[in-house]
């Protein structure tokens, strides 16, 4: 069941989802299995990404991403896909790291439902 969320909230993600690159699962499972370099990121909180998540992804919750992002030392040119539940946590993450320079970060519409539903490897 989706959540309710309010409409202040929406607004954010919606202003920010005019500003990135989103992509879907089915697009995902074509950018993991197309040779060239991704990171996939998961954003959501620690519980939730211990609850399970897609195998190889990187966990860097949304609340420190933008601290924690370049202890990692990915390029600000490497493919990235960001996900949380459903994709509004990472279209607001992928816009902040759009303005820290991240020019190929992607956010997953549909998030970790998506990648259920798609039937990506997860753990």
């Amino acid at each position: 069941m989706a959540k309710k969320h309010s409409a202040k909230f929406l607004a954010i993600v919606e202003a920010a989802r005019a500003q990135i690159q989103e992509c879907e699962a089915a697009e995902l499972r074509t950018m993991l299995d197309d040779g060239q370099p991704i990171v996939v990121l998961d954003v959501r909180e620690r519980y939730e990404y211990e609850a399970g998540h897609l195998v190889g992804s990187v966990h860097i919750g949304k609340g420190v991403l933008e601290r924690d992002i370049e202890k990692h030392g990915f390029g600000e040119d490497v493919r990235m896909v960001l996900y949380c539940g459903g994709g509004f946590r990472s279209a607001l993450a992928a816009k902040s790291l759009k303005e820290m320079g991240y020019s190929n970060a992607f956010s997953l519409w549909g998030g970790w439902r998506g990648i259920q539903a798609e039937g990506l490897p997860i753990e």
